[in-house]
């Protein structure tokens, strides 16, 4: 029995579309801290909205994210063998190995933010224990380097989740290079919902900071983007060989999963946003809960797309 979740040549399900959408928050969210820290080094202290978005949210959306992997796989108690046992000829093994880098350097980094607060954290509960602070003290120097390390792996991560779709040479039209930049940027895009919300409902939310202003700054430029990609992705296959143009009529052609994509994808994560940014929404609590939800939605609406349309058709 065949259906729009379950067909024959199904190898990856739903609950990797959502490790997919986890691992894309985390990687926007750190890559607009930083790139806030940069372009508004005053904004990105401590106290910032974003920075304390990405200290909660960044870090547990890729815990989670591995976890819901971790418990998918057929024998997960191994798991802990792809830990320490590297093949450079694994895609998997490679994310593996990015994951552990990007999670040291993570805490590390939000460490030296924080450092006032870990401080703090340190007298009230370990006393006796100062090493802490003072390693803190002494990597202070070095927390430019490392701030453009963490950037760097954040965007590797963020293009990572693509690389792994992509590395399924048998399936059309998930084999495109394109696919690690889209997941890149529609990574960014959730973290841009995901911090506006935060600045919305979160405690001491400030709609009109100059955080808040950043993020609205980049919002729109990086939908256009995701559209732009999207474009190129589909014109990709439309000029490919016959595996590449059965794929797009599979996933375009009509039916569930193309509807899935006008409705949900386009509909409701793309043209949603702009439309109502257009008329001048985003700076009143219900705008940016109506915009920034239509954004996550639309985000991990496309990663089922992905997933499962490029699954569809076998080369």
């Amino acid at each position: 029995m065949t259906s729009a979740f379950h067909f024959d040549s199904l190898v990856w399900d739903w609950p990797i579309a959502i490790y997919l959408f986890l691992i894309g928050i985390s990687a926007g969210l750190v890559t607009l801290a930083i790139l806030l820290r940069r372009y508004h080094p005053e904004e990105g202290a401590s106290n910032s909205r974003v920075m304390l978005t990405t200290l909660f949210i960044a870090p547990t959306s890729v815990m989670l994210g591995l976890v819901i992997l971790i418990f998918h796989l057929t024998r997960p108690w191994t798991f802990w063998k792809l830990m320490f046992h590297y093949s450079f000829t694994s895609v998997m093994s490679m994310g593996v190995m990015l994951f552990q880098v990007y999670m040291v350097v993570l805490v590390v980094w939000l460490a030296l933010i924080f450092r006032d607060e870990v401080a703090a954290l340190q007298q009230r509960w370990l006393p006796k224990l100062s090493v802490i602070p003072r390693l803190l003290q002494r990597l202070l120097p070095l927390l430019r380097p490392i701030e453009t390390v963490m950037l760097v792996l954040a965007v590797l991560l963020g293009a990572y989740t693509g690389f792994l779709l992509s590395a399924l040479k048998s399936y059309p039209m998930l084999n495109n290079p394109l696919l690690p930049v889209l997941f890149l940027f529609s990574g960014v895009s959730s973290g841009i919902a995901v911090a506006l919300l935060v600045a919305a409902f979160g405690p001491k939310g400030h709609l009109h900071s100059r955080e808040v202003h950043f993020l609205h700054r980049l919002e729109t430029p990086v939908v256009w983007l995701e559209i732009f990609l999207l474009a190129a992705f589909f014109i990709g296959l439309w000029l490919g060989d016959d595996g590449k143009l059965r794929a797009l009529s599979a996933a375009l052609g009509g039916g569930f999963w193309s509807w899935w994509f006008w409705l949900g994808v386009v509909g409701c994560g793309l043209i949603m946003p702009l439309l109502l940014k257009a008329l001048g929404w985003g700076k009143a609590h219900f705008h940016i809960l109506l915009i920034s939800g239509a954004s996550l939605c639309g985000v991990l609406l496309l990663r089922y797309f992905i997933l499962y349309a490029g699954q569809m058709t076998v080369a």
